[in-house]
């Protein structure tokens, strides 16, 4: 595999109903404690296995998405191979943290999809 799916997401209107939702649907362990209230998932989940990934509330007026991100060197390279292969940028490269940067696109038939660097 090239670059490997590296995070998941879960955004909607209500990111605590959600969070209790999937905690109590797949006994996932969500860690809120960040100035976001972003709901972070790790991928081990103490067994080694799964990916890491987060469930929060997205602004205001907004339906929500449930996405996979992939892990790029370069977020603006990746956005714009995807915008010359047929795809449409939706937003990025933006920092999110000091050390994440991300972005998203539209593929040729609209799934919203996710890339990453971390440094």
């Amino acid at each position: 595999m090239g670059q490997p799916v590296v995070h998941f997401e879960v955004i909607g209107k209500d990111g605590a109903a959600l969070q209790s939702f999937y905690a109590d649907l797949f006994g996932w362990k969500i860690d809120t404690d960040n100035p976001m209230n972003y709901g972070v998932v790790h991928g081990d989940g103490g067994e080694g296995t799964g990916i890491g990934g987060g469930i929060g509330t997205g602004p205001e007026g907004y339906p929500g998405h449930v996405t996979f991100y992939i892990g790029v060197p370069d977020v603006e390279a990746a956005l714009a191979k995807a915008e010359g292969l047929g795809g449409s940028r939706v937003m990025g490269p933006e920092k999110v943290m000091e050390e994440i940067e991300i972005g998203l696109f539209n593929d040729p038939e609209g799934h919203l999809i996710g890339v990453v660097k971390t440094s």
